[in-house]
């Protein structure tokens, strides 16, 4: 299994009573090399405070074998133009290891955040897909630029504005996803699926890689190896205080995801729907510090993967072998003995 990190070393899913801090961006560069150095096979970043594709500039030129990887930036808000051009660029800057993964964000975002019209969104990632995909050929091959769709419409392309060929391949396109219809549409055009971190092993085999599946049959790319990358929900720490900490701040955090609409079928899998929907009302209520105390130790652990530092590994193994072709882990690394026990956790993960 080959295994990730977020471009900050130990980065999490923030709790919801500890918002997350800004990303020093300057250190981007210097972070790359030493994820790099610790053995990690990738690094992703995330769109959230700053531009994805920047951040992978600068970890693009600071090292020389790991993967790079969007997880994800949200494609809408750029035209299929604009995200084709920059996962060109950094696929020849870092000379073939970059992944382009991309995500929709929800009706609230795209409308309120992002001054868009909304439209259903899988369909609008079909057509998206297919939107970059055709940019690419055409720069790659010289094919004719002549894209139509029901969002887009493409068939202009001069000199100036054509890059050309390049030595690698076009990049691979993942998806992220959570409900049947986006993992279907991830199975028509992608080449991986990046589940969000509330969706469990059992929900991935029994709802999610059906509707793959069932994508590729209906496009013929039923012989395609879908890849599955995931960054679960973990709380981990070097001692018991630490970890007793972080097991509260996660417990927070799968309270969000359960009152969170979109996420629901995840929860209703497991026979947690009443569940859920209490949280979702007490979120509507503001009830951010009330809600943790629903989500008991089972509904915890079925969620997220809770262990000390000298078992985690382990136990993200157990849980995600045979599921998970890459998984997202990283823990702080503030000391010499941090980075000597990352190192053994990368490698126990990487043996899978």
């Amino acid at each position: 299994m080959r295994i990730y990190s977020e471009l900050i070393l130990g980065k999490t899913d923030p709790g919801l009573r500890e918002p997350e801090k800004s990303y020093d961006i300057t250190k981007a560069a210097d972070h790359a090399a030493l994820i790099e150095s610790l053995g990690f096979d990738g690094i992703v970043a995330t769109e959230t405070k700053d531009d994805p594709f920047v951040l992978l500039t600068l970890a693009a030129q600071a090292t020389g074998r790991i993967g790079l990887a969007s997880s994800v930036a949200i494609a809408f808000p750029r035209a299929p133009y604009v995200a084709a051009m920059a996962a060109w660029s950094l696929q020849k800057l870092s000379e073939g290891r970059f992944t382009l993964g991309l995500g929709t964000q929800v009706k609230g975002h795209i409308v309120r955040r992002f001054g868009l019209e909304f439209a259903p969104l899988g369909p609008w990632m079909r057509d998206y897909v297919g939107a970059v995909r055709a940019i690419w050929d055409c720069w790659q091959h010289g094919t004719r630029l002549d894209y139509q769709s029901e969002r887009y419409t493409l068939n202009l392309m001069v000199p100036l504005f054509d890059p050309g060929p390049m030595d690698w391949p076009a990049p691979p396109i993942h998806l992220a996803g959570v409900n049947k219809y986006m993992c279907r549409v991830a199975g028509e055009v992608a080449d991986g699926l990046r589940p969000h971190p509330v969706c469990t092993p059992k929900y991935i085999q029994d709802v999610m890689l059906p509707a793959v599946a069932d994508g590729q049959s209906r496009t013929g790319r039923g012989a395609n190896k879908m890849g599955i990358a995931m960054k679960p929900l973990v709380a981990t720490g070097p001692d018991d205080e630490t970890l007793a900490k972080r097991t509260e701040d996660v417990r927070a955090r799968v309270a969000f995801y359960a009152s969170t609409p979109a996420y629901r079928p995840c929860f209703d899998i497991w026979g947690l729907n009443d569940v859920a929907e209490k949280l979702t009302a007490m979120s509507k209520d503001q009830q951010w510090d009330a809600m943790p105390a629903l989500v008991d130790d089972e509904m915890l652990n079925t969620f997220a993967v809770v262990g000390g530092y000298d078992e985690i590994a382990e136990k993200i193994v157990d849980r995600f072998k045979g599921v998970l072709d890459e998984v997202g882990f990283s823990i702080e690394v503030n000391t010499d003995a941090d980075a000597e026990a990352l190192k053994g956790m990368i490698r126990k993960v990487q043996a899978a």
